[in-house]
């Protein structure tokens, strides 16, 4: 996997050769009504140092592109790329981050709406490690229905999640990464269509780099609205699980192998490898498909089950629009774990330290 180049994709509006410290990175697709919003924001920002911010365009077709146009007149960082080659956010990114100029790369969603000193207090906390999230706020731009409907992560806390639960991640939504590292990892791979942001966070973990979190840098989160809105974004949480799981599968039992010798050796039950960092939105754990074990955890078709007993007593506790919605997200959250929908991934190669720890507790 490899970052693209950007050099049939040549970014309109304000100078490209000069350099920058840090570059915002944001994909965009069909964002018009929002992105003026998080653009208002940006412009309000305040950076001891060079900056631009790059707007990736997964192939709009509403106003987005237009959006950005007017912007430049009060933002005359932003430039703008296109990136509707391969849809999806990971794919249009990457193209971003191949267009930018920066040494130190920021992501944020053209949806949401970044707090003052966003861009200052996450340069900040990539000067102690390769890689930095901030908080999501998900009360400023939500209703108490919206906010009710699903787990509500990392609000003060980096995110964990099957099927490498020892290994932290965080949201796109709110993440910065130094160039060099990024390059190194080939970027967001693009066959992640979903929770792409937790996939790029442990894969930097289990090659040696960290992740940390940094509370000031602060980004206000906006749901989808809706039963539909609900419903659609628990599916695409559950796709997500599901193809972590079989990517990391082998990883995780690794893993687990080595925690459950060094416990048996007196050595305490801690993992081998990585150190922390990442981003599963607050999502049930993953598990396994087409009757074969993904994960290190349940089997398939045992987490089917309990995701369909959950289900059936939210059904029961219904009594408001938020229960509604969170019927809705659960609901489509299992529809999603269990029919999948995206093709299998490539599983990682358990790491050699992983290996080697393996061997030295046999």
């Amino acid at each position: 996997m490899t970052v693209p180049s950007a050099r049939h994709d040549r970014p309109r509006g304000g100078p490209t050769d000069a350099p920058v410290e840090v570059s915002v990175v944001i994909a965009a697709r069909d964002e018009a009504r929002t992105l003026p919003h998080q653009l208002r924001a940006l412009a309000a920002q305040r950076p001891a140092c060079s900056w631009e911010v790059v707007l990736a365009d997964n192939g709009s077709t509403d106003g987005t592109l237009a959006v950005a146009e007017a912007a430049r007149s009060w933002l005359p960082e932003l430039r703008t790329v296109d990136a509707s080659a391969v849809r999806g956010a990971g794919a249009a990114r990457n193209v971003g981050v191949a267009a930018s100029r920066g040494s130190l790369v920021l992501f944020c969603d053209a949806d949401d709406v970044v707090a003052p000193g966003w861009v200052e207090a996450l340069r900040a906390g990539l000067r102690r490690t390769e890689l930095v999230a901030g908080r999501l706020e998900w009360r400023l731009l939500n209703d108490p229905a919206a906010q009710a409907s699903r787990a509500l992560p990392q609000d003060d806390a980096l995110q964990h999640g099957e099927p490498l639960p020892d290994l932290p991640c965080a949201s796109s939504s709110n993440l910065g990464v130094r160039r060099d590292v990024f390059r190194r990892l080939g970027g967001f791979d693009p066959a992640a269509r979903f929770l792409q942001d937790t996939d790029l966070c442990w894969r930097a973990q289990l090659s040696g780099a960290a992740l940390g979190f940094e509370p000031s840098a602060v980004v206000h989160m906006r749901l989808r609205s809706g039963l539909r809105g609900a419903w659609r974004q628990g599916r695409s949480s559950g796709m997500g699980q599901r193809w972590l799981a079989a990517r990391y599968g082998a990883v995780a039992a690794a893993r687990a192998g080595v925690a459950e010798a060094e416990a048996g050796a007196g050595g305490g039950a801690h993992g081998a490898g990585g150190a922390g960092g990442s981003a599963s939105g607050g999502a049930p754990a993953a598990g396994e498909a087409g009757g074969r074990r993904l994960g290190a955890g349940r089997s398939w078709p045992a987490r089917v089950v309990r995701r369909a007993g959950l289900v059936a007593g939210e059904v029961l506790r219904v009594r408001s629009a938020g229960d509604a919605a969170r019927l809705a997200w659960s609901t489509g959250f299992g529809v999603g774990y269990a029919l999948g929908g995206l093709p299998d991934p490539e599983p990682y190669a358990v790491p050699s330290r992983v290996v080697r720890a393996s061997a030295g507790c046999a």
